[in-house]
């Protein structure tokens, strides 16, 4: 059941005030999802103990989702790790995403 909006974010990139070239994240219009397979864990990144959350996303199937972008639900930013179509109903597809917090 899609029952939950999520918005994919495109790398954008704009400059300050200074003229120094910035990142940024640039919306897409929101689309329902579900939520599947939510998992935690604890990695050592960089000598430091930081929490990850791992999630799937099942969204109507685009072409324009890549591991470029990142999503955002409930106000949390995932990294887009695949993109995968979904086996039983190529209407769907799967994205899967992490984020470290």
């Amino acid at each position: 059941m899609m029952d939950e909006k999520v918005t994919f974010q495109t790398p954008s990139a704009g400059k300050d005030s200074a003229g120094q070239v910035v990142g940024g994240w640039t919306s897409l219009d929101p689309v329902w999802a579900d939520a599947r397979f939510p998992t935690g864990a604890e990695v050592v990144r960089g000598g430091l103990t930081v929490a990850t959350k791992r999630a799937s996303f099942r969204v109507r199937a685009r072409a324009d989702v890549d591991t470029t972008m990142r999503l955002l639900h409930n106000g949390e930013a995932y990294d887009i790790q695949a993109v995968l179509p979904d086996s039983k109903d190529r209407r769907f597809m799967f994205v899967v995403c992490e984020s470290a917090k």
